[in-house]
């Protein structure tokens, strides 16, 4: 049991990095800017490497969800509040289903 919560502790960690790694990129300004480009890679090494490490105890396709659940819900999240992307009701609703689909994803069980 230890093993699979830190397995879940380090997708939320991964997660976390792949919403930085998004938020590089977009200051990369397709890879102009030279420090959010190396961050980008940076971020994106940890990120893949922090997830394949949590592969080892949680199931492929539960763990993968809810790492691109993180990364897409915490990156819409960035955008809308420090980007200025729209924050439409339909946005958000749409965030709040996929965070109801991370949270049943685990919730179903998904470590070994």
């Amino acid at each position: 049991m230890e093993g699979a919560v830190m397995a879940w502790v380090v997708i939320v960690v991964a997660g976390l990095f792949e919403v930085a790694m998004a938020y590089s990129l977009k200051m990369s300004h397709g890879f102009s800017v030279p420090l959010p480009s190396v961050a980008f890679f940076v971020f994106a090494a940890l990120s893949f490497g922090l997830l394949a490490t949590a592969l080892k105890s949680l199931e492929v396709g539960t763990a993968y969800a809810v790492w691109t659940g993180i990364g897409a819900v915490g990156t819409a999240t960035l955008g809308m509040l420090v980007l200025g992307d729209d924050a439409s009701p339909l946005k958000i609703a749409s965030i709040a289903l996929i965070l109801a689909g991370v949270v049943g994803l685990n919730l179903a069980g998904g470590g070994h």
